[in-house]
C-alpha cells in the first residue's frame, strides 16, 4: 500500500479541509448543523479564515469595540448626509434586488425581501453610485480600509436566517439610517443582539453565525460596509489585500441591468445556471425524500470513485 499515492494524497487533503471546517464550526456559541456547515459556501474559505483569525489584530469577539475603528467616525459624524441620499434612492426605488439573478452573494436574502444598492465593491465606486449619491461616495473614498459598501433594506416582518459570511479578511460595519428605532428590528451575532437605530453604528465579525429580523411595520435602511480586518504583520495585510481584490472582482454585481457596470465571473455563472437551480428546487419541493436519497447516493458514489474504484492507471 502506497501511503503517498494519489488517492491517499486526496484523502489527506479532504481530511485537512474537514478539520479546518470543524475548527471554524466550533468557533463561537451559535452554530449551523455540521452537515450543513460542510456544504455551506462559507466552508470553502475555512483554511484561509483560520489564517486570518491567527494573525488578527482585533479580539476574537462577535461584536467589537467600535472605538477601535476611529476611521469610521467620519461616517457616523455624517450619518444625516448619508441618510438624505439613502432616502432619495429609497423613494425612487433604486434600492432593489438583482433582477437578472446576477448577485449570488445575497441571492437567499432577496427571497426574504432584502434589497441593496451598491456604493463600492472592492475597488472603484460604481458609476451609478457616483451619480446618485456623490456625498456618500466621497466619504467612503476618504476611508481606504472600507473595501465595499451598500445601502441595505430590510422590509417589515422579514427575517434573515442564521448564516456565516464566507470571508474573514474583512469585518462588517452597520450604520443605522432609516430605522424603526426599536429593539424589534435587530441583528444577533453569535447570540449577541444589536438593535439598529438612526445614527448608531456597530462593527462585528460576520464569520460568526448571525441572523436578523425586522418585527416592526417599518422598513429599515442601513449603510452596510466591509472594513479590512486589521492584521498583525504587513505581509499578512498585503496577502489579504490581494485575496480581497480577487474575491471582489469575481463577485461584483451591478446596480442596474444596462450593461455599464461590471458583473464578476461568479455572478455571470450564477445567472447562467438560473434554470438549473429552478429545476432542482422544483424537484426538491415535489420529491423531498427522493431528493435526499439521490443526494446521499451521489455522495457515496463520489467517495467510491475517488477512493475505491479500480483504475488501471491509478495505484493508491
Amino acid at each position: 500500500m502506497n501511503l503517498l499515492g494519489p488517492r491517499f494524497i486526496v484523502l489527506y487533503i479532504l481530511v485537512l479541509f474537514t478539520l479546518c471546517v470543524l475548527l471554524v464550526h466550533l468557533r463561537g456559541r451559535s452554530r449551523l448543523r455540521f452537515d450543513r456547515q460542510l456544504v455551506d459556501h462559507s466552508a470553502l474559505f475555512a483554511p484561509y479564515n483560520l489564517l486570518m483569525y491567527a494573525f488578527s489584530a482585533v479580539p476574537a469577539r462577535p461584536i467589537l469595540d467600535r472605538s477601535g475603528f476611529p476611521q469610521l467616525d467620519l461616517l457616523q459624524n455624517n450619518w444625516q448626509a448619508i441618510r438624505e441620499e439613502a432616502m432619495h434612492l429609497f423613494d425612487e426605488g433604486y434600492i432593489r434586488s438583482a433582477e437578472k439573478h446576477n448577485d449570488a452573494s445575497f441571492n437567499s436574502f432577496f427571497k426574504q425581501g432584502w434589497k441593496r444598492f451598491y456604493l463600492k465593491w472592492y475597488g472603484e465606486p460604481l458609476a451609478s453610485a457616483e451619480a446618485l449619491c456623490p456625498e456618500t461616495v466621497k466619504l467612503l473614498n476618504a476611508i481606504p480600509s472600507v473595501k465595499a459598501a451598500m445601502f441595505a433594506l430590510l422590509p417589515p416582518g422579514s427575517r434573515l436566517n442564521p448564516h456565516r459570511d464566507p470571508f474573514a479578511g474583512s469585518l462588517r460595519y452597520h450604520l443605522g439610517l432609516i430605522t424603526p428605532n426599536s429593539d424589534d428590528c435587530r441583528i444577533f451575532v453569535d447570540g449577541e443582539m444589536h438593535a439598529w437605530r438612526d445614527g448608531k453604528d456597530v462593527v462585528f465579525d460576520e464569520t460568526y453565525v448571525h441572523w436578523a429580523e425586522n418585527r416592526t411595520d417599518q422598513t429599515r435602511v442601513i449603510l452596510f460596509a466591509d472594513v479590512e480586518r486589521p492584521l498583525k504583520f504587513g505581509l499578512m495585510t498585503a496577502i489579504n489585500k490581494r485575496v480581497g481584490a480577487f474575491m471582489g472582482s469575481i463577485t461584483a454585481s451591478p446596480n442596474s441591468d444596462d450593461g455599464k457596470e461590471q458583473v464578476g465571473f461568479v455572478n455571470r455563472m450564477f445567472a447562467l445556471n438560473k434554470r438549473g437551480r429552478e429545476r432542482t428546487r422544483r424537484f426538491k419541493k415535489a420529491n423531498p425524500k427522493l431528493f435526499r436519497a439521490v443526494k446521499y447516493v451521489g455522495i457515496v458514489l463520489a467517495i467510491w470513485l475517488v477512493f475505491l474504484a479500480p483504475y488501471p492507471f491509478v495505484r493508491g
